[in-house]
């Protein structure tokens, strides 16, 4: 399957920014949607199980799939749930044990810890709920070790993370003095964001002066990132495994004093980073189109629930935005 295909011919459409900010609206006050009254016996029932409703990212991909779910909700019932933070693995796990609980016929799960999950996700596809695993791919070998074999729909994380680490390169030229901040170590995206991240200080000759986690959180990027100010103050630029860290970054670089010397870089095209990018504060950031990828697992969720099977990895868009 071609990249970013959409094999059912379905259109999952073009959400607006302006439709993410409505229906995310609703998703700012509760991490986790009622799971509401009973479902139609002839309706399958959908979840979606995502990570930190604090990152904008993710509020995105809930409005997409709200949005999806209202346009076909004659084709199916729909639910959503999300955690308090990047490291609140348990939400995830019961999230799925629920959904198990109230007899769902799909799940669509982007994981925070790509091994934790695997086992209540085992126990899900043993109950005969199809799971669909977007935008953080599942460990392998917890897979095979717990016996399964499960698609994984997403991104490429290391070659979207090497488009913003190079536009960062071209910026500052061979040399140029950055830092990295990580994500969560426990999830697969953030490992691959870190390699592309390190391909792009290998090719364009930068020189990396260190690199941390800050968990994906916008307030614990902005505390390492004024540790980083203080060990070294002749960083240049700043690679971040997501917006939400970019924004911390920012934050944090605006507080010393350097606004606009020191260039950043980041990864998802939140709705936060578009006047930064204007302003000068962003150079560049990686669109990963969440809301059309919670949409698409549930069209191949319902696909799979018809009889279809899938396997492999496939791929969805990413694309680089600067001002």
């Amino acid at each position: 399957m071609s990249k970013g295909s959409n094999a059912s011919g379905l259109d999952l459409g073009r959400f607006s920014r302006r439709q993410f900010l409505k229906t995310s609206a609703l998703a700012a006050g509760a991490l986790a949607l009622p799971l509401g009254p009973a479902f139609a016996a002839d309706k399958p029932k959908v979840g979606l199980v995502m990570k930190s409703l604090a990152n904008e990212f993710f509020k995105q991909m809930q409005a997409g799939a709200e949005d999806y779910a209202a346009k076909n909700k004659d084709k199916f019932d729909f639910a959503a749930v999300g955690m308090k933070d990047e490291r609140d693995f348990a939400a995830q796990v019961d999230a799925i044990e629920n959904f198990i609980t109230q007899n769902y016929n799909i799940i669509v799960v982007a994981p925070a810890d790509s091994k934790a999950m695997v086992t209540p996700i085992a126990k899900a596809l043993k109950a005969g709920i199809k799971i669909i695993n977007i935008d953080v791919s599942l460990d392998d070998e917890a897979k095979k070790k717990a016996g399964i074999d499960l698609a994984f729909f997403g991104p490429d994380n290391r070659a979207g993370a090497k488009l913003s680490g190079d536009a960062l390169g071209k910026a500052l030229g061979k040399g140029g003095k950055v830092v990295i901040l990580e994500g969560n170590p426990e999830a697969d995206n953030a490992k691959e964001r870190k390699l592309g991240f390190d391909d792009a200080v290998k090719e364009n000759g930068l020189d990396l002066l260190d690199s941390k986690t800050a968990h994906w959180e916008t307030e614990e990027a902005n505390t390492l990132m004024t540790n980083f100010l203080t060990q070294h103050p002749d960083i240049q630029g700043v690679m971040a495994a997501n917006d939400s860290m970019a924004l911390g970054v920012v934050k944090a670089i605006d507080a010393a004093g350097k606004s606009g010397q020191i260039k950043v870089v980041g990864f998802d095209n939140i709705p936060a980073v578009g006047p930064l990018l204007k302003a000068g504060k962003m150079l560049a950031t990686v669109e990963q189109y969440g809301a059309q990828m919670a949409a698409m697992g549930i069209d191949y969720g319902l696909r799979e629930l018809a009889g279809e099977k899938f396997s492999g990895w496939v791929k969805t868009d990413i694309k680089l935005i600067t001002a």
